[in-house]
């Protein structure tokens, strides 16, 4: 599935349950910042080694996969109600960085 498909998939989910009047832009980036703060949460008091492999963790990793699903979920369905290419988005931040932030030459 492509991120238009998962758009697609999402806005009939909301639609068969009535829930298009609760997602507002507005209400979409509150329950965004809901699931980043979950996801937060669970790296909060992690070495930087447990970090790296918390994804794999079998404690850790099927909450940490979750909230990543719930954050992605989110910003695609924001993205979607404001009408907004995410992926043509990223790519002209990647190149604007790319340009700020030049590599070192060798």
């Amino acid at each position: 599935m492509d991120l238009d498909g998962l758009a697609h998939r999402l806005r009939d989910f909301a639609a068969a349950r009535d829930w298009e009047q609760h997602h507002s832009p507005k209400n979409l980036v509150m329950a965004l910042g809901g699931e980043v703060g979950e996801l937060t949460a669970l790296f909060q008091w992690l070495t930087e080694q447990e970090s790296a492999t918390a994804a794999h963790d079998p404690r850790l990793g099927p909450q940490v996969r979750d909230e990543l699903a719930d954050v992605l979920i989110y910003l695609v369905r924001l993205a979607d109600r404001l009408d907004v290419d995410l992926l043509a988005e990223a790519e002209a931040k990647v190149q604007r960085n790319e340009t700020r932030f030049p590599a070192p030459a060798d």
